[in-house]
């Protein structure tokens, strides 16, 4: 056998997104790109901010001595300083340089934390939808994943992660701003898990760990904030990135926040920093690395996603097309029309060369998640293609 049992397993199920995004590669070459409506893949098409691109140039032909070679494997000092005062305002807890660990990126930085705290058949709790690669980062590190319900708004169900529970639960994973659906979770809600997983720990001797991914915090809409956790939850970590806010994606910068106010938070970060370094990370790329220190207080591009945000909503508002309101990030979730196949929706919206990711993806059948990471202009001559699939389903259905 060639690969791994496991590997090839899982490439029978690889990621739906990376999938519909090889399909519209292959769509606009036959078609031409501006005739394709992509909305599969959450890369953002916004330049990064002016200030990173004189950074970047600044830094890059500075001729310091060493300034291209290892360093702690945890990162720069100095960045890791610049970063947690940044995080103790946003986390609402101060903590200090030593609790920061970079990463490359937030999935560099889930599989860190997961290396670090999982044993053989420990389980990870997500509520659905969740992002599909947590299920493949969660058994890089021999754990399993465990699924629980959302609410109906998709806001966290705390009483059916509370049931999902047990005394083999290493963590409990969230994502807010959430990735499909732009929901944010409340602090009420936050908090109201927060005494679950303190009851949990307890009873069982064993407190979960709480992972919030937030690659996507600072895009939020309509004045909305995005809660913190690690004042909310001692036994909470953030995984970050500038991916989303900065457009940096290719650039693989990220960060790991760990709760000061955790009992074990010494042996914790000493493991972050050991699995950096055993996975083969070693250390986050040193350039971006320099330039995030000195870009810390650079805001992302909300109004840009507002705009399109907005544009998207009417597209589909004339589709008749239901859907989740954005509260954050860049996706709109959206339901499939008479409760019908999401995955049926998405072939036939392929051939009107509308380009989503099925609902069955993260776990949520029934709908339909686009980014709405693109040209604003693409997503208005959208519409009539949005109407003209919708009607080909439902006289499918009939049919």
């Amino acid at each position: 056998m060639p690969v791994s049992r496991s590997i090839q397993k899982a490439l029978g199920s690889s990621s739906m997104i990376r999938k519909m995004f090889e399909e519209g590669g292959v769509l606009k070459k036959k078609y031409g790109d501006v005739n394709v409506f992509d909305f599969s893949i959450g890369n953002p098409d916004i330049d990064p901010p002016e200030a990173f691109r004189k950074t970047l140039l600044r830094l890059a032909t500075e001729n310091a001595a060493g300034s291209h070679g290892y360093m702690p494997n945890a990162g720069y000092q100095h960045v890791r300083d610049a970063l947690a005062r940044k995080i103790s305002r946003e986390q609402g807890v101060a903590l200090d340089g030593r609790c920061v660990i970079m990463s490359v990126g937030a999935a560099g930085a889930l599989n860190v934390i997961l290396k670090s705290i999982l044993n053989p058949e420990d389980e990870v709790v997500v509520c659905k939808p969740y992002f599909m690669e947590y299920r493949a980062y969660t058994a890089n590190h021999g754990g399993v994943l465990v699924e629980a319900e959302a609410a109906a708004n998709f806001n966290l169900n705390v009483d059916a992660i509370q049931a999902a529970l047990s005394d083999k639960t290493a963590a409990v994973l969230i994502n807010s701003p959430n990735n499909p659906t732009g929901r944010v979770y409340p602090a009420e809600t936050l908090e109201e898990l927060s005494v679950v997983l303190l009851r949990h720990g307890k009873k069982t001797g064993r407190y979960p760990y709480l992972i919030a991914d937030e690659p996507y915090r600072e895009l939020t809409y309509d004045g909305i904030v995005t809660p913190p956790v690690l004042c909310t939850y001692p036994h909470s970590i953030v995984a970050s990135s500038y991916s989303k806010n900065l457009s940096l994606p290719g650039e693989r910068i990220g960060y790991i926040a760990v709760c000061p106010q955790n009992d074990d938070a010494d042996v914790l970060i000493n493991a972050l920093i050991y699995a950096t370094r055993v996975l083969g990370y070693v250390n986050a790329p040193a350039l971006m690395q320099r330039c995030i220190a000195e870009l810390v207080e650079v805001k992302a591009a909300v109004d840009i996603y507002a705009n399109r945000r907005m544009v998207f909503k009417r597209v589909l508002d004339s589709a008749g097309l239901s859907y989740i309101n954005p509260e954050g990030a860049f996706y709109i979730f959206c339901k499939v029309p008479a409760g019908g196949d999401d995955l049926a929706f998405v072939d036939v919206l392929k051939k009107h060369l509308i380009l989503g990711v099925p609902g069955s993806a993260f776990g949520a059948p029934g709908w339909v998640r686009f980014a709405y990471c693109v040209n604003e202009d693409l997503i208005n001559r959208s519409a009539g293609s949005f109407k003209v699939a919708k009607e080909q389903f439902l006289s499918e259905r009939r049919a």
